[in-house]
């Protein structure tokens, strides 16, 4: 369960990105913020300055996290990366990174030109950015143009070329005339290579040169020109802000940092594609008091790249054992060769401190979390039993959901919760078998005759062998049962439970015409529950892993039917009929059954198809 008033208090007075989710675990919101702890709170804070959108969006948020960054313009790539992979709802989605502006200095040319650009291409030039700050860049070029006398004609110019007459910019000192023969191509190159070391962010000759001039012309009272020199030292210094979250090459990355305490590890990623950091992942890795650091890192690049399905070129890790045999074994699964470097200085190793920062908070956090979520879900469960008037603690609970359009691939679900907690490993999945059509009742009864017939058959058979029920699949009971539904599915639960001589509390999950949870049904008595208490929000999340699970299982089994449907192939039967048999007849079987006169009273079936159908079952019998 997410604690907000206990979050909220531990955010970091750092920049970085905010990602927000719904109880689905979906992304529907990413920020970015100076100050996490200020920007975050400002959601939770008195809503009557929010907009409605922003109103709208808080009431769907149930939890956050977020990536501290060094810088706000980190923060904000990221945030730009991050929006255009989830797609957020409550984003305004940006656009795609050819609109940003990249600034551009053609290293491919004889006496290369510095401008702006919102096209990158693999022509031997250098990018620099893209910025966001489109101001800055143009101000920037400008500045470049004013202490660096370099051309922005488009003229072809070779240092054995034909020369030409200088233009205007000569002549008032933007422009050094390589056209015209006035400087070497040597003289030329160290003008560009400072601009690169400029623009790269190695500017500490350029600031000194600025700041010393600033300060003479302060001391001679020239107030205008050191006016002038500090607006220029202020554009260098925000134009050359190192930015980790963007580099200047297209190379595929992966950045592999671990920060470990004194039991536990978290293992943090960073996916760098074509430059920019896409998205991360973390993996906590539980009991590494005795773990050496290249052990863990090492045995973490074998299991993660030997089920990714994409390996990049170049992987950087703070340590490493035995790597010559994972470069061999990586670039053996990729098809080329892969490298493992261990950065010790720079922008590598500046973002492997990065990825190491985020490790350790997201292991601190992951810690604290798991002491608070156990007091809540302690509370809630307590709650839970208090309400209902049991005798225990509800310590297991099973929830149990259909799914299915009007009858079409009909699944039940089982999710399981222990001590307030999801465990995966438990759930379980049924395809309804002996019932036709949309019939939640008599589908629900299937799965629960299935899932405690199955339960007590192993119990019998692990009895007799002796062995323990952690064994079995469904041999463990729940201590509470929670349909999604109202009386009818609690009272279908009971019948079952019943005929197999099993005595276990059964409630209902019941929703308002809103569609959110309001209340219990149980002893067939609506017992409501408080908007914002503990228990409400373990029921509601419950209810909405169940649902999500009933619904991706049947998105599963309806994708496979439609992708490989016997009707793919019969003749005049396209997309849209294929729909309308299955949404009326239910499966491939009752469609094969079905009689001509059935067969055209359904839509979009005319007598043409109806006799294709039949023909085609016909040949195939």
């Amino acid at each position: 369960m997410f604690d907000f008033e206990y979050q909220l208090k531990v955010l970091p007075d750092k920049p970085g990105v905010y990602l927000m989710k719904n109880s689905l675990g979906e992304i529907i919101y990413v920020g970015k913020a100076k100050v996490l702890k200020n920007r975050v709170r400002q959601y939770f804070q008195s809503s009557k300055n929010h907009s409605e959108k922003v109103k709208a969006m808080v009431k769907n948020i149930a939890e956050f996290e977020y990536i501290v960054t060094d810088s706000e313009m980190e923060a904000l790539i990221l945030e730009c990366n991050l929006i255009k992979k989830y797609r957020p709802r409550y984003n305004i989605l940006l656009k795609d990174d050819k609109h940003y502006p990249f600034i551009k200095v053609t290293t491919n040319e004889d006496f290369p030109r510095v401008f702006v650009t919102r096209m990158l291409a693999k022509d031997g030039a250098k990018y620099f950015g893209p910025y966001t700050d489109t101001s800055a860049v143009y101000e920037t070029i400008e500045l470049l143009k004013k202490i660096f006398p370099v051309r922005n004609c488009k003229k072809s110019i070779k240092e054995d070329g034909e020369k030409t007459r200088p233009c205007l910019n000569y002549h008032i000192g933007l422009c050094n005339a390589p056209c015209g023969g006035y400087i070497s191509k040597k003289d030329y190159g160290k003008i560009v290579s400072d601009i690169v070391d400029l623009l790269s962010g190695r500017d500490k000759n350029i600031l000194k040169s600025l700041k010393e001039e600033m300060e003479l012309a302060s001391e001679n009272l020239e107030f205008e020109k050191a006016a002038a020199l500090r607006d220029k030292l202020l554009a260098v210094e925000k134009i050359t802000e190192k930015q980790k979250i963007i580099t200047g090459n297209f190379e595929d990355e992966d950045f592999i940092n671990i920060y470990s305490d004194e039991k536990d590890s978290c293992v943090q990623v960073f996916f760098l594609r074509g430059g920019k950091i896409t998205g991360r992942e973390h993996f906590i890795i539980e009991n590494t008091v005795d773990a050496d650091k290249k052990e863990v890192v090492s045995t973490f690049i074998k299991e993660f790249y030997g089920g990714t399905a994409y390996i990049p070129k170049t992987i950087y890790v703070p340590v490493i054992e035995d790597q010559d045999l994972l470069q061999e074994w990586l670039g053996m699964k990729r098809g080329s060769k892969v490298t493992i470097k261990m950065p010790q200085k720079g922008e590598k190793k500046d973002t492997i401190n990065l990825v190491e920062k985020n490790a350790k908070m997201t292991l601190e956090h992951f810690k604290l979390k798991l002491i608070q979520e156990k007091e809540i879900y302690k509370t809630s469960l307590k709650e839970i039993s208090d309400i209902l008037n049991l005798e225990d603690i509800p310590h297991r609970i099973e929830a149990y959901d259909i799914s299915n359009i009007q009858g079409v691939d009909s699944v039940g679900t089982m999710v399981v919760f222990e001590e307030g907690r999801a465990k995966n490993s438990d759930y379980r999945r049924f395809k309804i078998n002996t019932v036709k059509g949309a019939n939640d009742y008599d589908s629900m009864r299937e799965i629960l005759t299935r899932r405690f017939q199955h339960g007590m058959e192993e119990i019998k058979g692990i009895q007799e062998r002796q062995l323990d029920l952690s064994s079995g699949k469904f041999c463990i009971f729940p201590d509470l049962i929670l349909m999604d539904g109202g009386r009818g599915q609690v009272n279908i639960a009971l019948d079952v439970l019943k005929s197999f001589n099993i005595s276990i509390p059964v409630c209902g999950m019941v929703k308002d015409d809103k569609h959110n949870t309001r209340g219990l049904i149980y002893n067939n008595e609506e017992l409501p529950l408080s908007k914002n208490s503990n228990v409400m929000r373990l029921v509601t999340r419950i209810q909405d892993e169940v649902h999500r699970f009933a619904i991706t299982y049947h998105r599963s089994l309806r994708n496979k039917r439609v992708l490989h449907s016997i009707l793919e192939d019969i003749p005049g039967i396209g997309e849209k009929r294929r729909k309308e048999l299955l949404k009326k007849f239910g499966s491939i079987d009752s469609i094969k059954k079905a009689t001509f006169d059935e067969l055209i009273d359904t839509p979009s079936i005319d007598k043409k198809a109806a006799q294709s159908i039949i023909d085609y079952f016909k040949s195939q019998d």
